[in-house]
């Protein structure tokens, strides 16, 4: 088997798989980064048990998930964004900062979808945190 298929295999098929969940974080990162985006499809419903074994790993990645963050961002779940954002954006400054435009842009010329799905809303709070911790920035 390949490293890629053997992490493979560490991805939870349900939101109940903890163990698989675990393991994936204790390989780390950059050992875990060819199924980064199926990790983070686990951040789409923040009450997911296996999100909740995700999520402070991603938060301590930081910076380096920009861009699987962009990607979901330019996408259309609205709902995984605003996830996303309140769950490993907002408490990573440093990913936080890196993703400025995308927040600017979000926060004012938000879709419909984003909209109803506060993602827009998210997007300020952030910014304005950014503002407080680097205010030339």
């Amino acid at each position: 088997m390949t490293p890629t298929t053997d992490l493979a295999a560490l991805i939870p098929i349900t939101k109940h798989e903890t163990e698989k969940a675990s393991a994936l974080v204790r390989l780390g990162f950059p050992a875990a980064e060819p199924v980064m985006p199926q990790i983070l499809e686990w951040l789409q419903d923040l009450n997911w048990p296996v999100g909740f074994i995700f999520r402070p790993f991603l938060i301590r990645i930081g910076q380096p998930l920009a861009p699987y963050i962009r990607t979901i961002l330019a996408g259309q779940d609205d709902g995984w964004k605003y996830s996303l954002l309140v769950a490993v954006v907002a408490p990573s400054i440093e990913l936080a900062q890196t993703l400025r435009p995308e927040l600017e842009h979000l926060a004012t010329s938000p879709s419909a979808g984003e909209s109803k799905e506060e993602v827009d809303l998210i997007a300020v709070e952030i910014l304005d945190a950014l503002r407080k911790y680097a205010p030339e920035a």
